[in-house]
């Protein structure tokens, strides 16, 4: 086997010469032709050295695998997760009832949701910066910590400025909640890695089904300043387990601080109850983190650009349907939505209607579709890959959408509304899975905050389409979220990496047996980086 080695290893000091090394492997046909890898790709595991006595992160969580540590760290950032789709349901149910309380027009409603996005956008790559510069960990518990606080403060906001400017700030520290999922992804094993992050999705369900039931419960008696009070406990209880949450591994080692990342590693082989690899960690090249240009290196320019748009267009189309299904269950259908629109036209401008028993029972069934979308996404995702699965997931939304055009009746509009919603979620958290798994260490965070800033943007966006656009048409509604949907899959199908079966990368270099591609799961039709 001939190969030449591409990075730096323990055993430098020995190889004065870098050029092509052979190994005679023997009890191998002899028949078979030698395989001579190109300069710069990466050395499979298979190929290493079994002298070697060094070994690396990705090494040691392969090796100690999926076990009683991992669970618990499912539990924690699941919990993150639901924390933060309460806070985004609220919207929902939040919007009708203070324009019906405090008079709002259709504008200062939608204003209401914007503001909460222009936070998340605003400060989604801050915290990438602070999680590739300070550890995911600092990031997480000071985004929480920050949430918590101005969640409470809202519930006692006085009039409409007030709750606009801390509605705000409760946005800016969300933006720091999809961390979790750098952290969580960090510590899971590459055959585990993509089912886990989707299962993450199931808190998330459960996060916006217990802020419906809360609604349900909360608004007819105590009202909505003790439902946004209610809604941030949970971030308290996630803000104490923080303190259980180790630094990653990876960020340690890229970082230069071994022993630290060596004692977490001892700690979860401990807990998981696996023997550690023998021989030395190896302290991965140490480069300059958090950098923006990195995400437009030759190799990740286009992969950064078609991720954002896909980013943009599930948040775009995902809030945009929890929005439209609030205002078509107040109207009954689709069709008798302008017809409605006419009669408050002359009537009054701030004709309000307050969501009913039964508007909170159909929200709960349509909230109830994430389920199976995160059952339907996980079946497929490694079958058909990350990219085929995101491009699927826009195009039965978008096919969804336009069958809305159809007169049909309260059922059928549900049935629907709880497909498309399903398949926007497996959508979403299919791109959950892509965006760590594709981008090196160094800017792993980075890459996932600017791509949550601009989902954020997308969010931002969508009130005015669903809340203020509605008003004018409602087919010109549905055209441009089913049009948006369509290029995003169009988008999926064109980025050029596919990461399935694929480690995650240390760092934009490549090192000495460092990537995990072709461990047994490798074909040759995918792409290696």
């Amino acid at each position: 086997v001939k190969f030449r080695r591409t990075g730096e290893s323990s055993r430098s000091d020995e190889d004065g010469i870098s050029g092509e090394h052979e190994v005679q492997i023997e009890g191998v046909r002899t028949e078979l032709e030698p395989v001579e890898l190109e300069d710069g790709a990466a050395v499979p595991k298979e190929f290493a050295n079994p002298t070697d006595d060094t070994f690396m992160v990705e090494d040691a969580v392969e090796a100690i695998g999926f076990g009683k540590f991992q669970w618990k760290l499912s539990v924690i950032t699941g919990l993150a997760w639901a924390s933060n789709a309460m806070e985004m349901m609220i919207l929902s149910i939040l919007a009708p009832q203070l324009h019906c309380e405090w008079r709002l027009p259709s504008w200062q409603v939608a204003l209401l949701t914007s503001v909460v996005f222009v936070g998340m956008m605003s400060s989604s790559t801050l915290w990438g910066n602070i999680s590739d510069q300070y550890g995911r960990k600092t990031g997480l518990k000071i985004s929480v910590l920050w949430t918590l606080y101005y969640g409470i403060l809202s519930g006692f906001a006085p009039v409409y400025s007030w709750i606009l400017v801390l509605r705000g700030l409760v946005g800016f520290g969300i933006g720091g909640v999809p961390q979790s999922v750098t952290l969580y992804a960090e510590f899971l094993p590459m055959k585990a890695r993509a089912k886990c992050i989707l299962l993450i999705e199931v808190f998330w369900a459960l996060g916006t089904v217990f802020e419906v039931l809360l609604a349900v419960l909360v608004m007819p008696t105590l009202g909505w300043r003790w439902l946004l009070i209610l809604s941030a406990l949970p971030l308290l209880l996630f803000a104490g387990l923080c303190f259980w949450l180790p630094e990653s591994a990876r960020y340690d080692v890229l970082s230069g601080n071994q022993e630290k990342a060596l004692a977490t590693l001892k700690r979860i082989a401990t807990e998981n109850g696996a023997p550690m690899p023998l021989g030395k960690l190896v302290i991965s090249r140490q480069e300059d983190r958090g950098k923006m240009k990195d995400l437009f290196t030759p190799h990740f320019r286009w992969t950064t650009l078609l991720l954002w748009f896909i980013w943009f267009s599930n948040a775009f189309s995902y809030y945009g349907l929890v929005l439209l299904t609030t205002e078509f269950f107040q109207a009954g259908d689709v069709c008798s939505i302008s017809s409605r629109r006419q009669e408050v036209k002359a009537k009054c401008s701030l004709t309000c209607e307050y969501l009913t028993e039964e508007d909170y029972t159909d929200l709960l069934w349509t909230t109830l579709s994430e389920f199976p979308g995160v059952l339907v996404t996980l079946w497929i995702i490694d079958r058909i890959g990350r990219k085929k699965t995101m491009a699927l997931s826009f195009l039965v939304f978008s096919f969804c959408s336009l069958l809305l055009f159809l007169c049909v009746g309260r059922n059928v509009l549900t049935v629907l509304l709880f497909i498309a919603r399903a398949f926007i979620s497996g959508g979403f958290q299919a791109a959950y899975v892509y965006t760590p798994e594709v981008y090196p260490t160094a800017t792993r965070a980075l890459g996932l905050g600017t791509c949550s800033g601009m989902a954020r943007v997308g969010a931002l966006i969508t009130p005015f389409i669903a809340q203020v656009m509605l008003e004018s048409s409602v087919y010109l509604t549905l055209v441009v979220y089913s049009g948006c949907c369509l290029l995003a899959a169009l988008a999926s199908c064109f980025l050029p990496i596919e990461t399935k079966g694929r480690g995650l990368q240390e760092s934009s270099h490549k090192e000495w047996g460092q990537e995990m591609v072709g461990r047994g799961s490798h074909s040759p039709g995918e792409s290696q980086e």
